[in-house]
């Protein structure tokens, strides 16, 4: 081994592949077992979405739903390997990088999640970010306290040499110093929040839907290291650990200890909040979580269809880091209509640039959406 950290080596890639299709005998503790009322709250805040229905019992009682329900994404909660929690491959950075999603029923207030997940697949890549990199791939399927299966998700995350990444990737090369806004600015992406509208109580009908019709848009950001730590606060992070709890993990995976300036072993995750670790890795500076980004998607299409609608599919590729000052407005249409068993969906074609017009992520969703023939 050279540099700082260590290679990928096909050996040890071969060890790796030997765990394809196997299920995971125990997969790591989550931060949510359950989804009770403040597990939601707390999840969806931390995506900046206050939608009364994962929020508020007395406006959730007297919807359809009957009771609080939680956001679609809230299941990143419940996962810690949908999140980005990987296996194998000591000391090679993970970055979480997408996720296919699929529904089958709303989760409820107080249902009790769990999990079967093994690895997928993995896939060799040549990115400009770390030159050599693969795509470590899992299943996850998510069960209620009944067996039911709720959803299913296949979410990856690319695996990168962090020496490789800072010392030849030429993904960021030239970028520009750190983004600051005018007032003016500031009151332009305030305005949009303030404009910001969840569809709720009024239904959204499927017959009322058009090819090629636009979506509201939505805006996320300026990105700060405080609204970082926020969806940790809902999400639980991957490696957050605390005093004895810190010593416990680096104890039992050693290639989680890398030392910070006080020479501490501290956790990777901190290139979320840390700008000079961000920087050692590859990346242009701290950076959102991933499953952030996906959960921010979701959100989007849940604010436009309305109580009624039901969030069936969403499939989200992260295509660059989003450093703090970063701002993202996220756009969509309504590409196809069609029925299935009787029901109306809509695909929806999704993405989202930062405030230069970088393409930060893309999406497809496809919603249900209620029809005006159902309530004859």
């Amino acid at each position: 081994m050279t540099g700082r950290f260590p290679r990928i080596t096909d050996e040890a890639l071969a060890q790796l592949r030997q765990r394809i299709g196997v299920r995971i005998s125990r997969d790591p503790e989550p931060w949510c077992h359950e989804a009770t009322r403040d597990a939601i709250r707390h999840y969806a805040h931390g995506i900046g979405d206050d939608n009364p229905l994962w929020c508020d019992p007395d406006y959730a009682q007297s919807s359809c739903h009957g009771g609080i329900i939680a956001p679609p994404s809230f299941l990143f909660a419940t996962s810690r390997i949908a999140s980005g929690y990987v296996g194998g491959l000591p000391g090679i950075h993970a970055m979480w990088a997408g996720a296919d999603w699929t529904w089958h029923h709303p989760v409820r207030r107080n249902d009790e999640i769990t999990t079967e997940s093994r690895l997928k697949d993995l896939v060799e890549h040549t990115t400009r970010f770390a030159g050599r990199a693969i795509r470590q791939i899992y299943h996850v399927d998510f069960f209620n306290q009944d067996g039911v299966l709720v959803a299913e998700c296949d979410s990856w995350c690319f695996r990168t040499e962090r020496d490789t990444a800072r010392e030849s990737g030429t993904k960021y090369a030239g970028l520009g110093g750190e983004r600051r806004y005018d007032d003016e600015e500031i009151e332009r992406i305030f305005a949009l929040y303030a404009a910001e509208e969840i569809r709720g109580a009024t239904p959204r009908w499927y017959e009322d839907t058009a090819v090629g019709e636009a979506l509201p848009g939505m805006v996320k950001g300026p990105m700060t290291v405080t609204g970082f730590i926020a969806y940790a606060q809902g999400w639980g992070g991957l490696y957050i650990r605390a005093n004895k709890l810190a010593w416990r993990q680096v104890s039992r995976h050693p290639g989680l200890g890398i030392a910070n300036r006080f020479n501490i072993p501290d956790c990777p995750e901190r290139v979320h909040w840390e700008p000079e670790f961000a920087r050692a890795v590859g990346a242009p500076g701290a950076y959102d979580y991933g499953p952030e980004r996906c959960s921010w998607m979701t959100h989007h299409i849940t604010d436009w269809m309305g109580d009624e609608g039901f969030l069936v599919e969403s499939s989200t590729r992260i295509r660059r880091h989003n450093p703090e000052g970063d701002t993202l407005f996220i756009t969509a249409t309504v590409t196809d209509r069609f029925e299935r068993n009787g029901e109306g969906l809509v695909r929806i074609a999704q993405e989202a640039r930062n405030q230069d017009g970088e393409l930060s992520v893309t999406g497809t969703a496809v919603a249900r959406l209620p029809r005006r023939r159902s309530m004859e």
